[in-house]
């Protein structure tokens, strides 16, 4: 298994945030060559399905998860939303957290740990280090803009 962290501070406000970062179809929209479709209908909370298939055509794998925990962020708490991933090739979980920052602004914290079939875990570390990247890239991007792939950022992104 590896495990990988990445922490974003945004000047959203954490329902902002909180709803950019659960629109499973645009993470789909951020994550190169992948599409994310929603398995059961809404709204987002604990027994929402969908899967991320990444591949070009035929090639490719599917990464299907289910929310075990929803807790939106309210006043004076943070928000917290538990993904399991229960794919053949991905497999581990995933975890969001949306809490209020200075000046109505909001702290992101994703850790996620998964393992990838057929990759040893001596990999580890390099698995991880390509998931803070690519994951960083796809929380800037939903934090910059939700769904859309390019825009300048205007929410005072910091690292």
């Amino acid at each position: 298994m590896s495990r990988f962290r990445v922490v974003r501070v945004a000047a959203l406000p954490p329902e902002e945030v909180w709803r950019r970062l659960t629109d499973w179809p645009a993470h789909g929209r951020r994550v190169p060559l992948t599409r994310t479709t929603v398995l059961t209908p809404g709204p987002n909370g604990v027994g929402t399905r969908f899967a991320a298939r990444t591949g070009v055509g035929p090639v490719g794998f599917e990464d299907p998860m289910e929310v075990v925990r929803w807790e939106p962020p309210r006043e004076g708490r943070a928000g917290v939303c538990r993904l399991e991933k229960r794919g053949r090739a991905v497999r581990g979980w995933a975890e969001i957290e949306v809490a209020a920052g200075a000046a109505g602004g909001s702290r992101v914290v994703w850790t996620e740990e998964l393992s990838v079939r057929g990759v040893p875990g001596v990999c580890g570390p390099l698995v991880a280090r390509a998931g803070r990247v690519v994951f960083g890239r796809a929380l800037d991007g939903l934090l910059r803009g939700g769904g859309s792939a390019d825009g300048p950022s205007s929410n005072g992104l910091s690292y």
